[in-house]
């Protein structure tokens, strides 16, 4: 999936969209001061960083599967426990935390019903699951034009609409599958401003994702082509890019 380069790249990739979401999540899940809070997939901090501004360094717990990305992290927040660890296989006892949260991850799972639950698992009776992903199914993400440009001019592209939990409704489904009640969904929006096309399209370049991945894979005469085409494509700067992300919570019930 192309997610073991340097943290610094997909922070610059998807950071900049990805940072708009962590407020409207945490609000969402209702994390706030004295919780114990667990970012899962916590990547180089997006959350992160908005977790610890409601809670405290001490209270908040992160893990990636990325040793890169958890180094990024541990050094971006030196208080801050951060595990080298997949949603699906998670390092802590039963019901440790008040609110787990799993921002952008959902989208990567190869079981995500398996790994909500596990989520589920460290959350205490009556805690809070919470999860989103962007609408690349129905869109609305960050990323949506780049896809649709791409499908334009190689139809054998990949594309990030099969995605696990990038459909309506899906990550309600989701959670209510892993024994969540109280399922509750929303939509996040995000917008940024890019002045120039070059401040949106490097990044792009970078190899984060698969989106770095299908660019990496390109010779330097196919990357100069989808350029030109992009290019043409986009709004004349400044331009916006707005996204938008399903977002699902739950509940977790007493057994």
């Amino acid at each position: 999936m192309g997610f073991d380069g340097a943290a610094v790249d997909y922070d610059r990739f998807m950071g900049r969209y990805s940072s708009g979401l962590s407020a409207p999540l945490a609000d969402f899940a209702g994390v706030g001061p004295g919780q114990r809070v667990l970012d899962v997939g916590c990547g180089p901090g997006a959350l992160t960083a908005e977790l610890v501004s409601r809670v405290g360094a001490s209270k908040v717990v992160g893990v990636d599967p990325s040793v890169s990305y958890a180094t990024s992290a541990r050094e971006r927040f030196p208080g801050v426990r951060i595990e080298v660890a997949s949603a699906g296989a998670l390092p802590f006892e039963d019901e440790e935390f008040d609110v787990v949260l799993a921002q952008l991850v959902v989208h990567f799972m190869a079981d995500p019903v398996h790994d909500l639950r596990e989520m589920a698992r460290v959350t205490r009776t009556g805690g809070v699951v919470a999860a989103c992903v962007w609408d690349h199914a129905g869109g609305s993400s960050p990323l949506s034009r780049f896809w649709d440009v791409l499908s334009a001019t190689d139809p054998a592209a990949p594309n990030e609409a099969a995605l696990p939990g990038t459909r309506r409704g899906r990550l309600g489904e989701y959670l209510t599958t892993a024994g969540l009640t109280d399922v509750t969904e929303t939509v996040l929006t995000v917008r940024v401003t890019h002045q120039t096309f070059e401040d949106w399209w490097e990044p792009y370049l970078r190899g984060a994702g698969p989106v770095g991945s299908y660019i990496e894979s390109l010779d330097d005469a196919g990357r100069a082509r989808l350029e030109r085409t992009l290019r043409a494509e986009m709004p004349t700067p400044p331009f916006d890019v707005t996204g938008s992300a399903w977002a699902a919570r739950g509940i977790v019930a007493a057994d």
